[in-house]
């Protein structure tokens, strides 16, 4: 169970995983070595997976995203699973999330720079 600390650490390396321990430790009242070992528990116990950097679309030059509804002519595992493969092999699909009650079967958002390079994504490479 996660006290209210842990939960604000969390909160804090959420917003910014990069902040430095020691201001970690002051903005949830803790000394350094207490809150860097709180660092490591929740690390260890699977609270934390792993840290990541969030990229400026624009400065990479992407700045068209496209929201992509797919269905698949079947629905069996097979199907589905070879799905996920490719998919995961296409750089531009930023996320791809199961829906269902509609026609579709997957939504996937999708940055491109242009039009154009999104009309070649489409047809050379997701259809």
């Amino acid at each position: 169970m996660l006290d209210q600390t842990n939960v604000r650490i969390l909160e804090l390396l959420q917003n910014n995983s990069q902040i430095s321990n020691q201001e970690l430790a002051d903005q949830v009242a803790l000394s350094p070595s207490p809150c860097l070992r709180r660092v490591k528990q929740l690390q260890e116990e699977g609270y934390i997976t792993r840290q990541v950097a969030l990229l400026n679309p624009e400065k990479l030059g992407l700045n068209l995203t496209v929201i992509v509804m797919v269905g698949l002519n079947s629905h069996s595992q097979d199907i589905m699973d070879g799905f996920k493969v490719a998919i995961r092999q296409l750089p531009e699909v930023i996320s791809c999330s199961v829906i269902t009650g509609q026609s579709a079967d997957y939504i996937l958002k999708v940055m491109v720079a242009d039009m154009h390079q999104y009309q070649h994504f489409c047809l050379r490479r997701l259809l």
